[in-house]
């Protein structure tokens, strides 16, 4: 269990449940069907991402600005960083917000700032290995969604029928959505970290000193257990995706709530999983609240640790996690600005499960370009030899690039119709 799993765990983020939670709560089953089709385009992209890593031993900010110039990697690794900060700052706001539900009386600035002291302590302090396995305990708590959609039950052929056949609404609303959608579960910052990990693996297996510095040697039984690992963290990711729209479509959706504003109606997805305990409502509050924090505390690091990744590849500095403070000080510094920006925009007074959707939608727009970039460099011989791309990878990789390219277009026009 590598990267792969690592990438599935932090791409169910405040953001995704905020996403799948209003996907259920306003199209009730409308969009289960994505998570059905979402999964090989996903695992095709990561994979891909995984394998340029792996095999050249580079970021993927490194190797743009290799095979193209500084004058494409700039503008892409500053739309990367925007993206991400702008996450950041929605993760904070959402995993202080989670905390308030359960104690008002906490100020969401003293909350902000402490799980931002937490992250930055822990990611300078502790090997990124023993932090993150921590933490994917707590992502654990992801599953009262799984529970909670067992209980919720519904009509299950309906619900198999809204899984495999897709349902299409020609709205603004559901535009907005389905960009979401896509854009929180293929987000950029899942690109750079990926293609990084797994250069930071060939580091610490001893194929090369440095990211950036040799060709590692990579064995067909390395790269088959990287897609190995990739098939199991993307699948759990999107076995969750598809949990939480049924929960939300099956408590929310059929109760009238098909507008989650806050922490506490998204919370109030979990109640029948608790609806026999006494204080029902309370306890779902801390599944959902431990749940957003989990995922918080795994992804922001990421977020923030991609955004070091694309900076430094771009300028040639040192990037690896496994490094001292000492030994990589501009990759952590960049770490720790990403994190305190990030928590700068929660001081705003921009509600944070909005703030989510709309990352979610930022992060679409921003994935395009990448994704266009990915698809060159996984089919250069020169980069990759004779692992490039096969037929299959091909055509879901360049479908899902026409996919979102047209959903971001549709999107854009709706909206202006509507403005």
């Amino acid at each position: 269990m590598g990267p792969g799993v690592t990438t599935g765990a932090s791409d169910d983020d405040p953001s995704g449940i905020a996403t799948y939670s209003q996907a259920g709560a306003k199209f009730g089953l409308g969009m289960l069907w994505m998570a059905l089709y979402l999964l090989p385009m996903i695992t095709v992209i990561q994979e891909m991402c995984a394998r340029i890593g792996l095999l050249s031993g580079n970021g993927l900010a490194t190797l743009i600005k290799n095979k193209y110039s500084t004058n494409i990697v700039y503008p892409i690794s500053t739309l990367l960083i925007i993206a991400n900060t702008i996450n950041i700052g929605a993760d904070l706001g959402t995993m202080s917000a989670s905390i308030k539900i359960l104690f008002p009386q906490v100020p969401v600035v003293v909350t902000s700032l402490l799980f931002s002291g937490i992250i930055i302590a822990s990611e300078i302090m502790f090997p990124y290995d023993k932090y993150v396995t921590v933490l994917k305990y707590l992502v654990l708590s992801l599953f009262a969604y799984v529970i909670t959609a067992i209980i919720v039950g519904g009509n299950a052929i309906e619900i198999f029928l809204a899984t495999i056949i897709p349902q299409i609404s020609f709205t603004s609303d559901f535009a907005v959505m389905f960009v979401a959608v896509i854009g929180t579960t293929i987000s950029p910052y899942l690109l750079f970290w990926q293609t990084s990990e797994e250069a930071e693996e060939d580091v610490s297996r001893h194929k090369i000193k440095e990211i950036g510095r040799g060709r590692p040697n990579v064995t067909r039984k390395e790269i088959k257990l990287m897609k190995k690992d990739i098939w199991i963290g993307l699948f759990f990711s999107l076995f969750i995706m598809w949990s939480i729209i049924v929960t939300s479509a099956g408590s929310l959706y059929t109760n009238g709530v098909n507008d989650v504003q806050t922490a506490d109606q998204a919370a109030l997805a979990l109640e029948p999983l608790v609806k026999t305990f006494p204080q029902a409502g309370e306890i779902a509050k801390a599944i959902f609240a431990l749940g957003i924090i989990g995922t918080g505390l795994l992804a922001i690091p990421v977020l923030a640790a991609s955004s070091a990744f694309a900076v430094c590849d771009t300028f040639g500095w040192k990037e690896v996690l496994e490094k001292k403070f000492r030994q990589a000080k501009s990759f952590y510094l960049i770490i720790v600005a990403s994190t305190l920006i990030g928590v700068c925009i929660t001081f705003s007074n921009i509600n944070p499960i909005q703030a989510l959707i709309l990352v979610a939608v930022i992060n679409a727009v921003v994935t395009v370009p990448i994704l266009f970039l990915v698809m060159r460099i996984a089919n250069d011989k020169k980069i990759l030899k004779d692992r490039t791309n096969g037929r299959y990878s091909n055509i879901v990789g360049w479908a899902t690039f026409a996919i979102m390219t047209i959903a971001v277009v549709i999107m854009a026009f709706s909206l202006g119709n509507v403005l």
